[in-house]
């Protein structure tokens, strides 16, 4: 099998294509959005521009930015962040109420330590379990789409109600990768969709983001998206140290693993039904940035990935799946977001008022690359 030659993806990756040197495209975007996106002193000069442009736009309001948070490292770290720049964040919670102990308490700790308000966004727990049955039953890789999707839109709607112009994601292209494309669909029809084929209820409390808002937060309230993270010389490690030193945050045991149902659909659902580790996505990541070598990288991925047996039998349990109907939801045969109405059709055709928005600071580049482009192959096409 064709592996790259630098980072750790292989051609079983979709849409992975390889130089005469053997470098993988994905390893091609890493070294543009170092670019795009530098560090050191000119990262320090442009973080520190952005912070002086918010702190004058968020004059006689309550505060100057929204941070999502979530109880994990990286959006921990962009508070403390946020408030080492001068700025007066409110943490912004999405509760899908499937939180963990350790997460909710990360979250008290650190803005309580930080001085910083918090906004919940509480969706009610049975509509959000029948969406989970939904995607689960659908029979597509993408179930932790409708948290994603989510987050955004509470994320948008706490700048409304404000008046914040400007929100902070904790995205990190140096340590957390570029998810391949073709790997992770997702949308607000997209999740309608799903719901109104599988679903038992109606979305009443969920958050979707619809196109009508989706265009007002980005384009009649210029709402800005930025990642201050690629700006800095993010050592996740050492981040880590500092949170737990100063802030009394805790580490959870893992990537994305500070939510149960996200520990689930990264330790079981991902490697049990596709055979994909989502470690892979992070470690290469860490290989491009030069925080671990290939061969560090190869011996991690080699380690079994473990799941907790416990949190697999409260999903079932809390989704209402006996072990028989669990067991066919494993097995039925693979499908994609094709098979259901989204907006991708829609991105595609409007690609230059994508481009635009990019460019403005209103979507990241991810969403233009991904979403503005025709499909790429699908690991996930083929039924068995």
């Amino acid at each position: 099998m064709k592996s790259c030659s630098r980072c750790l993806y292989d051609e079983t990756i979709p849409n992975i294509a390889f130089d005469d040197s053997g470098v993988c495209n994905y390893c091609h975007i890493h070294d543009q959005m170092d670019q795009e996106y530098p560090t050191g002193e000119e990262g320090k000069r442009r973080l520190q521009a952005m912070a002086r442009k918010i702190r004058k736009d968020g004059r006689g309001k309550p505060y100057d930015v929204i941070v999502g948070v979530s109880g994990g490292a990286d959006s921990s770290y962009l508070v403390y962040l946020a408030k080492e720049l001068g700025l007066r964040p409110l943490g912004v919670h999405f509760d899908n109420t499937w939180d963990s102990t350790v997460a909710v308490e990360n979250i008290h700790d650190v803005l309580k330590s930080l001085d910083v308000d918090l906004y919940t966004y509480v969706v009610d727990n049975k509509e959000y379990d029948d969406i989970y049955r939904s995607f689960l039953k659908a029979g597509v890789p993408d179930v932790e789409a409708p948290t994603d999707i989510g987050l955004a839109s509470v994320l948008n709607m706490a700048a409304e109600k404000f008046g914040v112009k400007y929100i902070f994601e904790g995205h990190s292209f140096r340590t957390e990768g570029i998810a391949p494309l073709g790997w992770i669909y997702m949308d607000g029809k997209y999740i309608q969709s799903v719901q109104k084929r599988f679903g038992t209820m109606p979305l009443k409390t969920y958050p979707n983001m619809l196109m009508p808002n989706f265009i007002k937060w980005t384009a009649v309230l210029q709402l800005q998206k930025i990642r201050p993270l690629y700006y800095v010389d993010y050592i996740k490690k050492d981040a880590m140290a500092l949170l737990t030193r100063e802030l009394g945050w805790e580490w959870y045991g893992g990537h994305h693993l500070e939510n149960r149902f996200t520990a689930f659909w990264h330790t079981y659902f991902m490697p049990k039904r596709y055979g994909i580790d989502t470690r892979l996505l992070g470690h290469a990541a860490l290989v491009r940035s030069g925080q671990m070598t290939r061969e560090q990288g190869v011996e991690m991925l080699n380690k079994p990935q473990d799941y907790d047996s416990e949190l697999l039998e409260m999903v079932k349990k809390r989704l209402g799946f006996t072990d028989e109907e669990f067991a066919r939801i494993m097995d039925q045969p693979r499908h994609t977001y094709r098979e259901f109405k989204t907006y991708k059709p829609t991105f595609e055709q409007t690609r230059a008022f994508w481009w635009l928005m990019y460019k403005l600071n209103r979507v990241p580049k991810s969403f233009y690359i991904k979403f503005c482009f025709p499909d790429p192959p699908s690991v996930f096409a083929t039924s068995r």
